[in-house]
């Protein structure tokens, strides 16, 4: 088929523009092999002119002094032009990313619903009074916009995750610099030309795309006060490393080895259909991929029986067409490392009942839905994060097992429980450690629901109404009334 690849500009303080050096790179569809976007080619420089923008417009500008309400306007007309795009917008993220296009579609509509959520938190940022500290003092703690916020993101959800940061961080009064994934900029790019449509004011949201030198550059830049970052957990330590110098707030939201258990007395159908989805959704490229299981030992066969017959049927290839589940893989290197890991099950011990195997096509890059059984919780396919369409199947015998193993890894981002003994359900959800449980249910998400992880699975909220206050500083006032006794008589 013929792809007509779009031609993409930056936004730095307002303006399209091209990078410095005026180099630019291509994306080529995993799914179609063909130059979908072409893309400035941003440097260190670049991101300097970007953060000078928006240190400005922070220190000097309106936007951090405009009402709550005025905010709030202009985060609704973003979610509107969102809205407007729906098709246009989805078409881009299927194209770079290799998702399938139904999937990426209810990922824009998801990503309106959440710029809408976040205009509502803009006239809701409150502090505290305290009015009992003796009849001649006043106290209050407000809070005030962090200032500057850099912002990195990943390849598999290029719109969905940056709209889990920038609408809250501006809509406190925040600035940004945004540094997309080189494999997937379109759409974040995109958002410069609504946040001018919004009127925003310039150099409140400045987007920079390049490679992974301007993202480090955004790290440990000193007039970056804050910066968030979504991704692995490896490169999530470096920013980490990078913003100490200046001592800068970070934000994480990092990998998951995410759990779900199978209680014996679980409704086998829905749970065997949540697992299915909550493994192969974005190709498993997803940091809330449901990749292990737990599953009583009593009913292990007869559930992996129903799961293995339902991922013989996922429908996987052209992320174009409307009936895919399974799009494409997003690189050569992500393939790569799937690979690794299937040989890593095999020579394990554990058995591959199911796929395994790159699936050959003359265009695309797909891979097999693949199960695993009789996994055990020391192999690398039960404790570390594969970021692809591979489910490691453990068994356990009680609750109380369940929850050893679940906790059994360095992540901590999510789980889930599959039972109808409340009981059970409770105990799981008081002793798991992990950022998000879903109960009968998986990856179930909403605006109002904070999203982020224990452990090595990141710092930080996004999401909920306390989102906001990650792009926040408390600040102390004390004022006193009537004659202040002088120190010295």
């Amino acid at each position: 088929m013929s792809i007509q690849a779009v031609n993409y500009k930056m936004t730095i303080d307002g303006k399209e523009v091209e990078s410095k050096s005026g180099e630019r790179f291509d994306r080529v569809s995993p799914g179609h092999n063909e130059v979908v976007g072409t893309y400035p080619a941003g440097s260190v420089e670049d991101i300097d002119l970007a953060v000078a923008a928006a240190r400005k417009a922070f220190d000097k500008g309106a936007w951090p002094r405009w009402s709550g309400a005025a905010r709030a306007k202009a985060l609704r007309t973003v979610a509107a032009c969102i809205d407007r795009d729906v098709e246009k917008l989805a078409r881009i993220e299927a194209l770079e990313s290799g998702k399938p296009i139904a999937q990426a579609r209810g990922e824009v509509i998801a990503t309106a619903e959440i710029w809408y959520y976040a205009a509502t938190l803009a006239q809701h940022a409150y502090g505290d009074s305290h009015n009992a500290l003796g009849e001649e003092y006043l106290g209050v703690i407000v809070r005030e916009p962090i200032g500057v916020v850099g912002m990195i993101t990943p390849w598999n959800f290029p719109l969905l995750i940056i709209s889990q940061k920038l609408p809250f961080a501006i809509a406190v009064g925040c600035t940004a610099v945004v540094k997309p994934s080189q494999l997937t900029p379109g759409t974040t790019l995109m958002l410069g030309q609504y946040v001018k449509e919004a009127g925003i004011p310039d150099g409140v949201v400045n987007i920079v795309s390049g490679k992974g030198a301007v993202g480090g550059r955004i790290s440990e830049h000193p007039d970056v006060d804050m910066v968030t970052f979504t991704g692995s957990t490896e490169v999530g330590k470096k920013v980490m490393q990078a913003a100490a110098g200046t001592l800068k707030k970070v934000g994480l939201e990092l990998g998951g080895k995410n759990p779900q258990i199978i209680m014996a007395d679980a409704d086998m159908e829905a749970a065997a259909d949540a697992v299915v989805f909550g493994v192969y959704f974005n190709q498993g490229e997803c940091c809330n991929s449901g990749s292990r299981i737990l599953v009583q030992r009593s009913a292990a066969k007869k559930f992996m029986d129903i799961v293995v017959e339902k991922a013989k049927r996922v429908p996987v290839g052209d992320p174009l067409d409307e009936k895919v589940l399974v799009g494409a893989i997003a690189s050569p290197e992500q393939q790569a490392t799937i690979e690794r890991y299937v040989a890593e099950g095999k020579a394990s011990g554990a058995n591959l009942v199911l796929g395994g195997s790159q699936i050959n096509t003359e265009i695309g890059r797909y891979f097999e839905p693949t199960i695993f059984t009789g996994v055990t919780k020391d192999m690398s396919i039960a404790k570390e994060e594969i970021f692809g369409p591979v489910l490691s199947v453990l068994e356990f015998e009680d609750v109380d097992d369940a929850i050893d193993i679940a906790n059994s890894t360095i992540y901590g981002l999510s789980s889930g429980i599959w039972t109808k003994n409340i009981d059970d359900a409770i105990k799981f959800a008081k002793n798991v450690r992990s950022g998000t449980v879903w109960v009968n249910c998986w990856m179930d998400g909403f605006p109002e629901m904070s999203f982020g992880g224990f452990g090595e699975s990141g710092i930080g909220r996004e999401l909920g109404r306390h989102a906001i206050e990650e792009f926040t500083e408390l600040k102390t006032i004390t004022i006193r009334t009537g004659e202040r006794k002088n120190w010295l008589s």
